[in-house]
């Protein structure tokens, strides 16, 4: 893969997680299973999702629990690809989030955590699907949902 294609299929993925974050904090996520292949994994502390239909299921969990802001931003987005079609992105994820009404009071991001991603190239669909999220809590406070 030349620097020019690695920049490209980099660009895609990155994207791909803008779309995702943002879909999840203006949408309640109701598009989010779109980001994932249907056998994707998520997992984060507690917290293991199989399959689109779960990962899906847990967003609109969370839609049906109340109001509720979240700003989930992401920074130092790095991929690696195989050359067979898979790639490997690792980030931070910052997210500030409480349950309620906008405007919140503003704090601390709520969490800092280490993402890994795996993504397959689905040639039917002409794009990246994740195949698995594992995000590692770096430093965590305020309004936590228990399974963090």
């Amino acid at each position: 893969m030349s620097r020019r294609e690695r920049a490209i299929a980099t660009a895609e993925l990155e994207l791909g997680l803008a779309d995702f974050w943002h879909d999840v904090d203006t949408n309640w996520g109701r598009n989010a299973g779109d980001y994932y292949a249907p056998e994707a994994v998520y997992a984060s502390g507690r917290l293991l999702l199989e399959g689109r239909e779960a990962i899906q299921g847990f967003y609109s969990w969370r839609e049906g629990r109340g109001e509720r802001v979240a700003v989930h931003a992401f920074s130092n987005f790095r991929a690696e690809f195989d050359g067979q079609g898979s790639a490997t992105a690792n980030w931070y994820m910052l997210l500030w989030a409480a349950d309620g009404e906008a405007p919140r009071e503003s704090e601390a991001p709520t969490r800092i955590s280490r993402a890994t991603e795996t993504f397959r190239w689905d040639e039917a669909e002409q794009r990246w699907l994740c195949t698995r999220r594992e995000l590692v809590n770096l430093f965590k406070g305020g309004a936590q949902l228990n399974f963090s």
